[in-house]
């Protein structure tokens, strides 16, 4: 029962956690407090993700509230040299043949220093206005800016926690992991979701697949 206090403790202080970005922060530490805290972070985040269309706008947001860099503004840098063929259930999802051309962009979304997330787009091309694609092809303008212009909508196919800070059934008197000395381990990815974006007209246009790392918790905790 202490335990269970303490979890709900901890989940209640987040919003405290959260709402100075500019006081002085430490990395999480490995105990139950802070692995709550960080549950209830990656929820929040996830949450916030599922009920905006655009991560892109949705990060800033994020980096903003949280002090991630001086500056709450995301920018995508381009990994070129690489190509990932769609398979055929994701044209299927798009609504377009075997032999429609698809385009391929992979970009890391950054805030300041930090890798907020990285992101796999597949788009068509012909879906998009000239311009749209003109800005694609030639710089690292984020895909959700680009083509904010279409007000589209997001219908998000999967959105899965790659790890969690407490064990399934937690809350249910599951064995809780033992406290340690020093910060809490969190691994390089974190979240990932899978979408499919659509015009005006209920056209999709575009397949993405986003994973999230661990700099999105890297203001720490007081």
């Amino acid at each position: 029962m202490v335990t269970k206090k303490i979890i709900a403790a901890g989940s209640i202080a987040v919003m405290a956690t959260v709402s100075s970005p500019s006081e002085a922060r430490t990395p999480f530490t490995n105990d139950v407090a802070s692995r709550t805290q960080v549950l209830a972070l990656l929820e929040s985040l996830n949450a916030d993700l599922l009920s905006h269309p655009s991560a892109t706008l949705t990060l800033e947001r994020w980096c903003g509230e949280h002090g991630l860099a001086p500056e709450a503004k995301i920018v995508a840098h381009r990994v070129k040299g690489q190509d990932k063929p769609l398979a055929a259930e994701d044209r299927a999802a798009l609504g377009i043949s075997a032999d429609e051309p698809v385009r391929y962009r992979r970009v890391q979304l950054a805030c300041g220093k930090l890798v907020l997330s990285e992101a796999d787009n597949w788009y068509v091309p012909a879906r998009l206005t000239p311009e749209m694609n003109q800005v694609l092809d030639s710089t690292d303008e984020p895909f959700g800016k680009v083509v904010q212009p279409l007000h589209f909508r997001r219908q998000t196919m999967s959105a899965d926690l790659l790890w969690s800070p407490l064990p399934k059934g937690w809350e249910m008197d599951a064995p809780l992991p033992a406290s340690g000395q020093g910060p809490l381990a969190i691994p390089h990815d974190v979240l990932r979701h899978r979408a499919v974006l659509y015009n005006e007209a209920n056209q999709p246009f575009s397949l993405v697949v986003e994973t999230y790392t661990a700099d999105v918790l890297a203001f720490g905790k007081r």
